[in-house]
C-alpha cells in the first residue's frame, strides 16, 4: 500500500504542478477581465436568477434544479474534508489560496455554464445533449474550423474516471465512513486490508450509503435533480446555521484566526512549525481543494447547466456562477475559519481529513454543554447528505460522459455502467485515506486540462454572448 500512495503522489505532483495551477488561475482572471469582474458587479442578478425560471425556455430541468444538481456534485467532502486536507497539509494559509481560487473561479464557472447551453444539442426524443465535450467539438470547429474532437473524447475519458475513482465515489463514502468511525472508536474490526482496518460500523455505513445511492442513481437524471432540489438547499442551509453557530461562540477568535490565515498564505513556516516551508505547497493544496470543492475549471457543473430549461446561455452562466459562490466563498470559508478558530489543524494533534473537522466542532461547541459530543454527530450527520447528493451528482455527470463516448440510446450499457459506479461506492470504505484523495486529485487535474483549452479559445465567444445579453435587456427596459 505505501508503494502504490508513493506511485499516487508521484503522477499527483506532475498533474497538479506549475503548469496547471497557472493555468487554472490564468484562466479565471483572463475571463474575469474580459468580463469586466462580472462575478462581483452582477452577483445580485445572479442571484436573483435562481428562483425566477424563464418562461418557454427550452430543456429538461428547471434553471434551480440544474444548479441544484450543480451543487449536489459540488457541496461535498470538499467542503468539510477536503478544506481540512489543504489546511492540515498546507497550512491555515492554504485556505486564502482556496478563495482566491475561487473569486476567479467564478468567472471560469459562468463562463462554463454559457458555453454549455450556447453549444448544446437536442436527440430526438428532446432530451439534451450537452457539457464541455459538445462545446470543445463544435465550438472550437466553428470558430476556428479545427477538429478538436479528440480533445472532448479525453475530457470524457477523464470524466468517467474522475466519477469512478475520484470525486464521484470513493472519496465521498470515504468521508462519510471515516466520520462514522471516529464516533464509534471501539467498534469490532470486520476486516483487515493491508493494514487498513475496517470496523463494523464503517462496513455497515458503506452498505447503507450504496443502498439509498442506487435506489436513486437507476432512477436516472430526473429523480437525481428531484431528490437534490429538496436536499441541497435544505444540508446547505442547516450547516451554514451551524458555522454561524460556532463562530459566535468563538467571535473574539475570529479576528485572530483571520489574521492568522492571511499571513500563513505568505508565511506558513510560521504557523506549522517548519513542517511546511514552501509557499508553492501552500498554493498547490489551496488551488487543488478549492477545484476539488466548487470544480471551477474542471468541467463537470456544464454538464448539469446544459440541461437547464433556458433560452439565454448568459443568464444560466450566472446561475451556474452562484454555485462557486456559495460552495467556496460561504460554505468552505465557514469550514475553514472553524478549523483555525479552534485550532485543530495542530500538527501536533496527528489528525488528518474529517477528523480535524470534527476535533474543530468539539471544541468550538464544547462551551455548551454536551457540545463537544453533540457536534461531531451533527458533523457527520452533515458530511453523510453533502457526501450523499455528490455521489449522486457524478453519477449523472460520468453517466453523460459515457454516452458522449457511446452515443445516446444505449440502455443497457448505461445500466450496465449505473452499477459500476454503485459497485465503486461499496468499495470505497476499504480504501486508505491518503490514497483516495491522491487519486481524485489526478483525475480532476486530468479532467480539467482539455476544458480549459477551450475555455481560452472560447473565451471572445464568451465576451460576445455577454455583450448581447445585456444589450437585449436595455432593450427589454427601454
Amino acid at each position: 500500500m505505501e508503494t502504490l500512495n508513493s506511485i499516487l503522489e508521484t503522477i499527483d505532483g506532475y498533474v497538479w504542478g506549475v503548469p496547471l495551477i497557472v493555468t487554472i488561475l490564468f484562466v479565471g482572471i483572463l475571463l474575469t477581465i474580459r468580463l469586466g469582474c462580472m462575478q462581483v458587479m452582477n452577483l445580485p442578478n445572479a442571484l436573483r436568477y435562481i428562483l425566477n425560471d424563464e418562461k418557454e425556455g427550452e430543456g429538461e430541468v428547471s434553471s434551480f434544479s440544474a444548479l441544484c444538481t450543480a451543487l449536489a456534485a459540488t457541496i461535498g467532502t470538499g467542503n468539510i474534508v477536503g478544506v481540512a486536507t489543504a489546511i492540515g497539509t498546507g497550512g491555515p494559509g492554504a485556505l486564502f489560496w482556496m478563495e482566491v481560487a475561487a473569486f476567479f473561479g467564478m468567472a471560469t464557472k459562468y463562463a462554463e455554464g454559457l458555453l454549455a447551453v450556447k453549444y448544446r444539442k437536442f436527440d430526438n426524443d428532446g432530451q439534451v445533449l450537452g457539457g464541455p465535450f459538445y462545446y470543445i467539438e463544435t465550438g472550437i470547429k466553428e470558430r476556428f474550423g479545427l477538429n478538436f474532437k479528440w480533445l472532448a473524447v479525453l475530457f470524457a475519458v477523464f470524466g468517467i474516471g474522475a466519477g469512478l475513482f475520484g470525486i464521484g465515489t470513493i472519496t465521498q463514502v470515504n468521508g462519510i465512513t471515516s466520520a462514522v468511525s471516529r464516533l464509534t472508536p471501539d467498534a469490532p474490526e470486520f476486516i483487515n486490508l493491508a493494514g487498513n482496518s475496517v470496523s463494523w460500523t464503517t462496513a455497515a455505513t458503506g452498505f447503507v450509503v450504496t443502498f439509498f445511492a442506487a435506489a436513486v442513481i437507476i432512477g436516472g437524471l430526473k429523480r437525481i435533480a428531484m431528490v437534490s432540489t429538496y436536499v441541497v438547499p435544505i444540508m446547505a442551509i442547516t450547516y451554514i446555521f451551524a458555522c454561524v453557530l460556532l463562530m459566535l461562540l468563538n467571535f473574539t477568535q475570529i479576528p485572530v484566526a483571520i489574521q492568522i490565515i492571511a499571513q500563513a498564505a505568505f508565511n506558513p513556516s510560521a504557523f506549522t512549525g517548519g513542517a511546511i516551508g514552501s509557499i508553492f505547497i501552500v498554493i498547490q493544496k489551496g488551488v487543488a481543494r478549492g477545484i476539488f470543492s466548487n470544480e471551477a475549471g474542471l468541467g463537470s457543473a456544464p454538464i448539469a447547466a446544459a440541461a437547464a430549461k433556458t433560452k439565454e446561455p448568459a443568464r444560466q452562466g450566472f446561475v451556474s456562477m452562484t454555485g462557486t459562490f456559495f460552495d467556496t466563498i460561504i460554505i468552505c470559508t465557514m469550514t475553514g475559519l472553524a478549523i483555525v478558530v479552534s485550532g485543530a489543524a495542530n500538527p501536533n494533534l496527528g489528525l488528518e481529513g474529517v477528523n480535524i473537522t470534527m476535533e474543530a466542532y468539539s471544541r468550538g461547541f464544547s462551551i455548551i454543554p454536551y457540545g463537544s459530543s453533540v457536534a461531531p454527530c451533527f458533523l457527520a450527520v452533515a458530511l453523510a447528505f453533502f457526501a450523499f447528493t455528490t455521489i449522486l451528482g457524478w453519477a449523472y455527470y460520468s453517466e453523460r460522459c459515457l454516452e458522449y463516448l457511446i452515443g445516446r440510446g444505449k440502455k443497457k450499457a448505461i445500466l450496465a455502467y449505473r452499477w459500476v459506479y454503485i459497485a465503486a461506492i461499496f468499495v470505497g470504505p476499504y480504501l486508505t485515506v491518503s490514497a483516495v484523495w491522491t487519486s481524485a486529485d489526478i483525475f480532476n487535474g486530468l479532467m480539467a486540462l482539455p476544458n480549459l483549452v477551450a475555455l481560452i479559445l472560447l473565451s471572445g465567444i464568451v465576451v460576445k454572448e455577454t455583450n448581447s445579453f445585456f444589450k437585449k435587456l436595455e432593450k427589454e427596459k427601454s
